[in-house]
């Protein structure tokens, strides 16, 4: 799985640079951040809707597109910030050894 997100930073970081008319990534560095949170803001909503459809239904096919959607405008997000998706993996892999209740709790502590 790291591979995808490697690569995929990596493709991120080279459309940084293109021109905003022949790459969406492009565009949306463009419009600024805001635009580009708009757009996880966005994605996240799609996620949730289709979350709620996928357990009516049973069809998971689109909650899969959407968090596609949701991952790929965060990692969009991160590159305007000037990070890779490795630090997501990285503090993925720095909380496997904490509960989740730990986690929340080292949290309220900071």
């Amino acid at each position: 799985m790291s591979d995808v997100l490697t690569q995929l930073g990596e493709v991120l970081e080279q459309r940084k640079g293109a021109s905003p008319d022949s790459s969406y990534v492009s565009s949306l560095h463009a419009k600024g951040l805001n635009k580009i949170l708009e757009k996880v803001g966005e994605e996240a909503t799609e996620t949730i809707l289709a979350a709620k459809d996928a357990e009516t239904s049973g069809d998971n096919k689109d909650v899969i597109y959407e968090t596609a959607d949701l991952w790929f405008h965060s990692l969009v997000a991160l590159s305007h910030l000037g990070e890779k998706p490795q630090v997501v993996l990285d503090e993925l892999a720095r909380r496997f050894d904490l509960s989740g209740l730990e986690e929340k709790a080292s949290r309220n502590k900071k």
